[in-house]
């Protein structure tokens, strides 16, 4: 789990936990097409904080189950990414270790399910976006960096709305026909949710992730976090049910939380605020899951906010979150200090 490197520039580099660091899979081919291949996967594993190859392969197993061309997007959208950043000279650890394609990797499947993946248009402008996001995160890593905080999927969120404010005005673009743009409203539909339908919310909500909306989905990407590393797993698991747990005391729809809407942004803080960005202990899991719990009531905020504009919650929710969790964690001297050793 190395999106910590982003923060610590000045610090020195973030320890990764044990385990991710040597999780890897057997690349065949020339040389440097073997470690190309690798920091691809890693980049794609870093969208939940491993610089795992093995789980970045497992996540694009995940991705073929739900169609083969979301996994195509994710992956060359991946490989666009870190191509781009070696072509200017990123910091080769940043590049090795993946964090130069993760979020190319989301911009890229963003483009493919808002924008229809089968189109020639979304392909070219899915290549653009993730040249353009390769610079954004230079921007906003060299920004944030003066505050100690890092940038996680913010350059994703900046070129993803400003993709689905913009497509319905190119006709070339845009084959939805009406728009994005909705006035918000109050919460409709029935609050009780049956045990399959939290059981189906629970892994929905790793599958969202990724856009996906599949339990199975979501099913195979948790197995590709335990493969890499189990602790990080089981913290992402109680961020998830944390935030479905949260939805439902708030009353949020049955269909809301079966959908895994209500808990993909409370994995990712979850995972963000114990053993990336902070150490790995008591005090720091509790302080995540009110974190995760606190990102799942934020998302019908964001979302409220983004709909007369078009726009889409993204990961905003969990962006917002940990950065200000992050900066707070400042002021606490029980959340601070480095991960365990090994």
């Amino acid at each position: 789990m190395v999106h910590a490197t982003d923060a610590l520039d000045a610090e020195g580099p973030g320890k990764a936990p044990r385990g991710s660091a040597r999780a890897g899979v057997r690349v065949l081919g020339p040389p440097r097409l073997r470690g190309f291949a690798v920091q691809v996967l890693r980049g794609q594993a870093q969208v939940t904080f491993l610089p795992s190859a093995l789980a970045g392969a497992v996540f694009c197993l995940a991705l073929a189950a739900a169609g083969w061309e979301y996994a195509l997007y994710a992956l060359a959208g991946t490989a666009v990414g870190t191509a781009t950043a070696r072509f200017l000279g990123v910091d080769r650890d940043r590049v090795g270790t993946g964090l130069e394609g993760f979020n190319a990797c989301l911009t890229a499947l963003c483009f493919a399910v808002f924008l229809g993946a089968r189109h020639l248009s979304t392909a070219l402008l899915a290549v653009a976006g993730c040249v353009v996001v390769t610079v954004v995160t230079a921007a906003v890593v060299r920004l944030l960096g003066t505050w100690g905080l890092p940038s996680l999927t913010l350059p994703y969120c900046l070129v993803a709305s400003a993709m689905t404010l913009a497509a319905p005005g190119f006709r070339r673009v845009w084959h939805h026909g009406e728009g994005l743009a909705a006035l918000p409203g109050p919460a409709t539909g029935t609050t009780a949710v049956q045990p399959a339908e939290l059981a189906r919310g629970f892994f929905a909500g790793f599958a969202e992730i990724f856009f996906m909306p599949q339990w199975y989905v979501g099913a195979l990407l948790l197995l590709g976090l335990l493969l890499a590393d189990r602790r990080a797993a089981g913290v992402a698991c109680l961020g998830g049910a944390v935030g479905l747990a949260t939805a439902w005391a708030l009353g949020a729809p049955a269909e809301r939380i079966a959908d895994g809407t209500s808990g993909y942004n409370s994995v990712l803080v979850a995972l963000a605020l114990c053993g990336v960005f902070l150490p790995a202990r008591p005090a720091t899991l509790a302080y995540a899951l009110v974190g995760a719990g606190a990102a799942s009531a934020a998302g019908p905020a964001v979302a409220a906010l983004c709909a007369p504009s078009g726009g889409h919650t993204f990961t905003w929710p969990f962006v917002l979150t940990t950065l200000v969790f992050l900066a707070g964690a400042k002021s606490f001297p029980r959340l601070g200090g480095s991960p365990d050793p090994a």
